[in-house]
């Protein structure tokens, strides 16, 4: 299966996803596939274009999709900001028989820029950068997410748990 957290940056996308592979180690093979280290190492070639961003979202969603077929919980903590683009990333992996779940991990965007994990809202404020999403570049909210984890309210063990509870459920169902 693929569990895919979106979510603006500095949301909890990244902590959530690796606290929650720690937990399943020893029960599931689990593998991250996080959004900025899969840019960095494998797409170093995409810019921050809407073109760019739904072609990084394609890929990411094919290199899960063929982790997933082979038996890997694929979690995947990417902002993927275009809710088409995550739409079709769903579409291939239910084409393939893949259980997808989608979280939304929801922080306002107050609560983001004090976290600023990695000094992007920074940045954009002061105009080094532009096209930060959610700040000066849409992002659009999933419709229908299978968990919706608000981690301005809600502790990081919670998220997580919750997160734990669904995937396991969801393992318990499989034929």
């Amino acid at each position: 299966m693929t569990v895919w957290l979106t979510g603006l940056p500095s949301s909890g996308k990244s902590t959530i996803a690796t606290d929650f592979a720690k937990r399943m180690k020893g029960a599931y093979p689990t593998e991250v596939l996080d959004g900025d280290v899969v840019r960095r190492e494998f797409f170093p070639e995409l810019g921050y274009s809407k073109e760019d961003r739904t072609e990084n979202v394609r890929r990411i969603g094919a290199m899960a999709a063929l982790l997933a077929r082979h038996g890997v919980i694929v979690v995947v903590p990417v902002i993927a900001p275009y809710q088409e683009a995550r739409t079709q990333v769903r579409r291939r992996h239910e084409e393939q028989g893949i259980d997808f779940i989608e979280v939304f991990v929801d922080a306002d965007l107050e609560t983001c820029m004090n976290r600023d994990v990695k000094g992007l809202y920074q940045r954009a404020r002061s105009g080094e950068i532009s096209g930060l999403t959610g700040y000066d570049d849409p992002y659009e909210p999933p419709e229908s997410p299978a968990l919706h984890l608000e981690t301005a309210r809600t502790p990081l063990e919670s998220c997580v748990d919750r997160l734990d509870t669904l995937v396991r459920l969801r393992m318990e169902r499989r034929p």
